[in-house]
């Protein structure tokens, strides 16, 4: 167990620093919706054993307001597809910057962290999960191999979101 402390729900567990997940995408064009989908089967995941310290959001775009959410925990973990890595997911720290970026998503997380830090005079510990995907046509089921790649991510963040600490520390 993690010796880093944090907001959270007061009991046995109030040890764990409070984790944010927030998966964003758009679940009716393909593989964008893979970050919502994670974040979906990570929220199923974390209630069949109650784990308070997690809080789970979703949405199709990062958004100002989810700046005074984000304040609310020790660390926030962002969950999105893209097509531009390698396969299957990739794991990095963040860190707030207020760069302006032109992009179907509004605001970046680190835009998020920034707001944090610039609004509020404190900023949660960030990192974003990128998993790969292969195609956005609207309408259409997420395909098997970004399928297999949020699977890839779910089994590797599930025991980091158990122990919150290693968030802070581990890469894949």
């Amino acid at each position: 167990m993690s010796s880093i402390s944090g907001g959270g729900s007061p009991g046995p567990q109030a040890s764990r620093p409070a984790v944010l997940v927030y998966g964003y995408g758009n679940p009716g064009r393909q593989d964008d919706g893979a970050g919502v989908a994670l974040a979906d089967a990570l929220e199923r995941w974390a209630g069949s054993a109650g784990r308070p310290w997690l809080t789970f959001e979703r949405n199709y775009q990062l958004n100002v307001e989810d700046a005074l959410e984000a304040l609310r925990h020790r660390i926030v973990v962002f969950l999105d597809a893209t097509a531009d890595q390698e396969e299957p997911f990739r794991f990095l720290s963040l860190q707030p910057s207020s760069r302006p970026t032109f992009t179907t998503h509004q605001m970046r997380p680190e835009s998020v962290l920034a707001l944090c830090r610039d609004l509020y005079g404190s900023c949660p510990f960030g990192r974003l999960l990128t998993i790969r995907g292969y195609s956005w046509e609207p309408g259409q089921a997420m395909t098997e191999h970004a399928f297999r790649n949020l699977e890839a991510a779910r089994s590797w963040l599930v025991p980091r979101l158990e122990d919150p600490g290693r968030l802070l520390t581990e890469q894949p």
